[in-house]
């Protein structure tokens, strides 16, 4: 018991408690890192199509909730949705401001001012 005591109380003794403390925390860190990289790789490998389209949906998830995107993505999908009155709205002011760009660049390559 003396013995321990001693053990415990010595500051090399804490020093390499600490050491091996530190030693066993980064064993974990890399088995927990191993063991998500084996489970991606085993559920990759069992069915690739399953895999990819749960993958597709989740980075869409992320990608709506990162930029805040509103929306249905089922919807969009369905052609009738862009056959609404909006749609050709869209489409006119799509165009014009492109026809205004190019213009633009016309008028300045020749050197038009207004």
């Amino acid at each position: 018991k003396t013995q321990m005591n001693n053990f415990l109380l010595s500051t090399t003794s804490q020093q390499e408690i600490l050491s091996l403390d530190n030693k066993i925390q980064e064993t974990v860190e890399t088995i927990n890192s191993l063991k998500t990289s084996r489970e991606f790789f085993l559920s990759t490998a069992k069915d690739p199509q399953l895999f990819i389209n749960k993958w597709l949906q989740s980075q869409s998830r992320d990608l709506k909730t990162m930029t805040d995107v509103t929306g249905s993505p089922e919807e969009e999908r369905r052609v009738d949705y862009y056959y609404q009155p909006w749609v050709s709205e869209g489409v006119c002011r799509y165009f014009y401001g492109k026809i205004q760009q190019k213009r633009a660049e016309l008028d300045s390559s020749m050197g038009v001012r207004h």
